[in-house]
């Protein structure tokens, strides 16, 4: 039996004791990225367990090549907008790029900003030993934090790009060494990017908290996929992005037959508006 709150059935919010109880049972958890307060409504109907305020919103929503440039002043109102449509999904937000890596100090003022201004549930940030003082300060000051190892996006330039990571004996022996250093500093879950699954599986098994996957084999206690790739929104997504639906050309076409009948003179029809 779930001991997640039954999307059907309930509005108990999910909370981090939730996702320990998900991994003792072995029950997957699950997360998408939402931006806005329609798309966050839709996903949290469906019974999504998490809701992930990405700094992917750099690439997705606002044209940039990566999520390096977004800021925290872009951050706070979608995840404001987010945190509003979700009932029942914890909303987990994004610490951007040069908000928390030059000190536990900074981390925390940034993660506070995020609770107090956009009620965000958790934060979620880069890094493994690097970042396990800006974790334990925020876990210290009640704020969950989600970690994130493998690839980890805003580091790519010194990663040498979208690379697998973790292969190799010694890799797979650093980043497990990461995961374990996280987890101590309080982190309540991580997320594994582009990691071996193996490797996932490995990691999986040594820690006590979940593993969220992405590109990480099935065996992480959850998978997360960014939601523009998910449906179908553009014309391409990474290799380990499972396309649902094509969301994209429906919006496409919608938005040609609205043209179309415009033009025409079918729209509005009597219909479609007011006659006295």
């Amino acid at each position: 039996m779930s001991h997640l709150p039954d999307p059907a059935s309930t509005v108990r919010r999910v909370r981090v004791h939730h996702l320990a109880q998900a991994k003792q049972r072995g029950e997957k958890l699950t997360m998408l990225t939402a931006y806005d307060y329609a798309v966050a409504r839709l996903f949290d109907e469906a019974g999504i367990d998490m809701l992930l305020v990405g700094d992917s919103i750099g690439n997705t929503m606002l044209g940039h090549e990566s999520p390096i440039p977004v800021t925290v002043d872009e951050m706070i109102p979608p995840t404001r907008a987010v945190v509003r449509a979700a009932r029942r999904a914890m909303v987990v937000a994004d610490l951007p790029f040069g908000s928390y890596e030059s000190s536990p100090e900074q981390a925390l003022a940034t993660a506070v900003r995020y609770l107090k201004e956009a009620g965000a549930h958790a934060v979620k940030l880069e890094g493994g030993k690097r970042s396990a003082a800006q974790i334990r300060a925020l876990t210290d000051a009640g704020i969950p934090v989600v970690a994130h190892l493998g690839f980890t996006p805003q580091s790519e330039n010194t990663l040498g790009g979208h690379r697998v990571q973790g292969r190799g004996d010694e890799a797979a022996e650093i980043l497990s060494e990461d995961a374990l250093a996280v987890q101590e500093a309080g982190a309540i879950a991580v997320v594994l990017e582009m990691v071996p699954a193996p490797v996932a599986a490995r990691v999986t098994e040594i820690l006590a908290i979940p593993t969220i996957g992405i590109g990480a084999g099935p065996e992480c206690d959850g998978q997360v996929l960014v939601w523009t790739d998910m449906a179908g929104m553009g014309d391409w997504s990474p290799r380990f992005a499972k396309q649902y639906a094509n969301v994209g050309q429906l919006l496409t076409d919608a938005a040609r037959a609205y043209a179309d009948e415009v033009r025409g003179g079918q729209f509005p029809d009597e219909g479609h508006s007011f006659l006295d």
